[in-house]
């Protein structure tokens, strides 16, 4: 076992104060890490006037203080945003320094990039980046505005500066290495998932089945309802799926801003009355709802590492996904009932129907895959391989630096 380390982590976000999915990954690492010992203090964005410290499941949380420039979060202010975002970061983690020195400092994407560099420097300790995604990925490859240069700028910049850099999956590895490293520098830690949270009860499952299932098969896809998450492709796979299962149905958990676009296509397709729209579901609820579907479909063209995905696996319920990005980790890991290319209509059906017309296969299967999940996508495992990475980036920082001499 490693000794103790001393990580000082950086988030623009850190439950409750959640956006997106990296908040909830920041504090699913830190806990795991804490819980296995190691001294663990996340620096986040706050919502106070001044800074806040609280000790949450054994990490030691400060929330920075609102910056008292009032630069509102607009994508035409991002940038300038950002930057008083990550001053503030820096004015609330330099107190720490003086009675207590990270091993290792962990910065989490662009937005804490200038935040994870500067308090590297002056606390003399490596730097690990986490890339968890990139904006050339979001955007297919193109970089069409300013905004996107910009952005892809910090990445290549943190990403060039960090003693070591961690991804998620095998397709971001690629992506990230675009920024000017080489593959081989590049470490790659999936995502991870709490096993006991992804356990429903029988009752729970058939409660969640009421709602939507109707007499036939049901099919669910949970996500943000935008382009890149694919939900059309779905959709227009309903009506020849429903050829075969006429009492087929579809259960949509989630909102985004193409969700009038998607009922639209619903409508257009005469399935309508074919699909449920659950709007949010929380997360006390979500692996009911995964669980009660007979196929969960990921149908995203981009997807750095698609954690639903990992869900579903976890409550043994039939996987079917898109061939992209991490969806591929998952596909050759054996996780996955069925797979195909992204926005490929009938092969989505064909894939979804193979699936139906045998569940025997399809219920064993998922067995199988959940079990994998459970041993080797728990965040104990993910803890143990990011502190791995740490020692690594540690060996490396003396290598290349010498022993640290930076005082405070």
């Amino acid at each position: 076992m490693c000794d103790a380390v001393r990580v000082l982590m950086l988030s623009w976000e850190y439950p409750p104060l959640v956006v997106g999915g990296l908040g909830r990954h920041v504090e699913a690492l830190a806990r795991a890490l804490a819980a296995a010992g190691h001294d663990v203090r996340v620096v986040c964005r706050g919502e106070s006037a001044g800074v806040v410290e609280e000790v949450r499941d054994g990490v030691r949380v400060v929330r920075a203080a609102v910056d008292p420039i009032d630069i509102g979060f607009t994508i035409e202010s991002l940038l300038a945003w950002s930057q008083a975002g990550e001053h503030a970061l820096v004015r609330a983690a330099l107190p720490l320094l003086p009675g207590w020195r990270p091993d290792v400092v962990h910065a989490h994407d662009w937005l804490v990039a200038q935040a994870g560099i500067t308090l590297s420097e002056v606390a003399g300790a490596p730097l690990v980046a986490t890339l968890h995604a990139t904006e050339a990925g979001r955007h297919q490859g193109w970089l069409p505005e300013p905004l996107n240069r910009a952005i892809h700028s910090v990445e290549r910049w943190l990403a060039s500066r960090a003693d070591a850099v961690i991804t998620c999956s095998q397709t971001m590895r690629a992506e990230v290495a675009s920024l000017g490293l080489a593959p081989s520098s590049v470490a790659v830690v999936p995502n991870g998932i709490e096993p006991a949270r992804w356990r429903p009860t029988a009752r729970e499952r058939r409660e969640a089945r009421t709602r939507f299932a109707g007499e036939g098969p049901v099919l669910a896809f949970a996500g943000r309802l935008v382009h890149e998450k694919g939900v059309q492709t779905l959709l227009h796979a309903v009506r020849p799926l429903r050829e075969t299962c006429p009492q087929l149905r579809l259960a949509i958990a989630g909102t985004g801003g193409h969700e009038a676009e998607l009922r639209a296509i619903a409508r257009r397709q005469r399935i309508a009355r074919a699909v449920d729209w659950l709007g949010f579901v929380p997360e006390t609820e979500l692996p009911a709802v995964l669980a009660a579907a007979d196929v969960v479909v990921v149908p995203s063209f981009y997807e750095p590492f698609g954690i639903v995905a990992l869900e579903a696996a976890a409550v043994a319920t039939p996987l079917v996904v898109a061939e992209t990005g991490g969806l591929r980790d998952l596909v050759d890991a054996g996780l996955v009932a069925g797979s195909f290319p992204a926005g490929d209509v009938d092969a989505l059906a064909t894939a979804v129907g193979k699936v139906l017309a045998d569940p025997a296969t399809a219920e064993r299967d998922a067995a199988r895959s959940a079990r994998t999940v459970r041993r080797r996508f728990g965040w104990t495992a993910v803890a143990t391989r990011t502190v791995e990475v740490y020692e690594g980036a540690r060996r490396s920082f003396t290598t290349r630096a010498g022993t640290p001499t930076a005082t405070l």
